[in-house]
């Protein structure tokens, strides 16, 4: 009976061990892919650590096209329809309702970020064209 019973402890601690070794092994992808593709920011990055999810599958939660990322009406409205739907008084799940929130929340967040990039850019693009016309 012991030794059975240290064959299933050294199982189960190899699949642990494995399990944890496939995600160590991913998330290096992760860092790699990330780094080599150069399209995404750190801050990007750090929001989709910090939601647990990429863009993309934010975007798939909440039904949505890469051009509908600016129609702020019909992200609120996908994002309020998939909430209420998935409500624990109505038979939903809380799982899914979180998900839905985050989703959203990282769309806002992402928004955020890149209609700053975006501000800031014009500033840098104005200051160089007044540099440029005060050098003439």
């Amino acid at each position: 009976m012991a030794k059975q019973l240290i064959k299933i402890v050294m199982l189960g601690a190899q699949a642990i061990g494995r399990a944890f070794t496939r995600a160590l092994r991913q998330e290096q992808q992760y860092a790699r892919t990330t780094a080599q593709s150069g399209k995404t920011s750190e801050k990007t990055v750090q929001t989709d650590r910090v939601h647990g999810m990429t863009l993309q599958e934010a975007k798939q939660i909440l039904n949505l096209a890469d051009d509908d990322l600016n129609a702020s009406e019909k992200l609120n409205k996908q994002y309020e329809h998939l909430f209420y739907l998935n409500d624990k008084t109505k038979g939903g799940s809380f799982y899914l309702q979180s998900k839905i929130y985050r989703a959203k929340e990282h769309i806002d967040e992402e928004l955020k970020v890149s209609s700053s990039s975006t501000k800031n850019s014009q500033r840098k693009k104005q200051t160089e064209d007044l540099n440029d016309t005060n050098t003439h």
